[in-house]
């Protein structure tokens, strides 16, 4: 059996509906090493040709616009629902993984009653049992609905905690990795278990040294003298009144910075650039997952004002795009 779903049903169902001739597939990193075999199957199952998408693909926030404009209808792999688009379907390609191992590792880590329930869209149909679990244990769940850029309620993705904003003590995260459950710590300041049943292990999360490293970037910025503000040209990314925002802190405060817009944020691409130190209005995770490869700091907004004096280090929080800031 597949490890993830990719309702292939569902997809020769939409092609023979549609009538497509031609389809695109386009798939997050972590499922690219399934492209081929899916692009085969489709093309030997619904008779159309196919094309693959082989630019990189942070989230459903990255839609490949350019292929969707060349084919009759673009399936994009591994992400709920965002935005909206007339030849994009998305495939969630759920988890087929057994999350009820990890989650009863987990149960003795818990502290407290109220649990706020969180994990991502591969496991999200998992929360019902791993509800009745708990309160057959004592324990008593809590689901956040959230904004409009989650699909689902108790669904966290990389740019957004809303469904974790909720009245509860303690949270469970099921899922793999460890930047989503330390953005619920951060962005909750409470307490974060993580159960990731790939891994078949549970333990707390721990946001102390994450902070102090990006307090290390805040104080490396501290003598920079001009600022290159990124924005990015991605439909799902692109924060141009945030950053507009931030550029009109800097100037208020005699600060010289700039706006660079830009589809593809890479170190390399940033390399020729003339600054002291960037703030990114692009896809949060850019500043977390490649800070160290940057030659000079990558701030968050929230940094950035904490740097000229707009804020204070104690307010620090992980940066968001949240309805009505993109």
């Amino acid at each position: 059996m597949d490890q993830f779903d990719f309702d292939m049903e569902r997809i020769f169902k939409i092609i023979k509906d549609k009538k497509c001739k031609k389809v695109g597939l386009q798939f997050p990193e972590g499922l690219k090493r399934q492209a081929i075999d899916i692009a085969r199957r489709i093309e030997a199952g619904a008779g159309v040709s196919v094309i693959i998408s082989g630019n990189p693909c942070f989230g459903a926030c990255d839609i490949d616009t350019i292929l969707a404009g060349e084919v009759d209808m673009l399936f994009h792999f591994g992400h709920s629902k965002m935005g909206k688009y007339d030849n994009v379907v998305f495939i969630e390609t759920r988890s087929n993984i057994d999350v009820m191992p990890a989650v009863k590792i987990a149960l003795p880590l818990l502290k407290t009653k109220n649990i706020g329930l969180v994990t991502t869209v591969q496991h999200i149909h998992k929360l019902d049992d791993i509800s009745k679990f708990l309160r057959i244990n004592g324990k008593e769940p809590v689901i956040g609905k959230g904004d409009l850029r989650v699909s689902y309620p108790g669904q966290v993705v990389g740019c957004n905690f809303t469904a974790a904003r909720i009245d509860c003590e303690e949270y469970l995260y099921v899922g793999s990795g460890f930047f989503h459950p330390l953005g619920v710590a951060i962005a909750t300041g409470k307490r974060v278990i993580a159960a990731d049943p790939y891994m078949n292990q549970a333990q707390e999360v721990s946001p102390e040294k994450f902070l102090r490293r990006r307090s290390g970037y805040i104080a490396k910025a501290m003598d920079a003298k001009v600022f290159g503000i990124i924005v990015s040209t991605k439909s799902g990314q692109n924060r141009m009144k945030l950053a507009q925002r931030l550029l009109d802190i800097a100037n208020k405060h005699g600060i010289s910075a700039q706006i660079i817009m830009i589809d593809l944020v890479t170190p390399e691409q940033l390399l020729g650039f003339k600054v002291d130190a960037y703030v990114n209005t692009a896809c949060p995770r850019i500043t977390i997952d490649d800070s160290e490869r940057f030659h000079v700091p990558v701030l968050t907004p929230a940094e950035f004002e904490i740097v000229i004096g707009e804020r204070k280090w104690e307010t620090l929080e992980m940066d968001e795009i949240l309805e009505g800031n993109e």
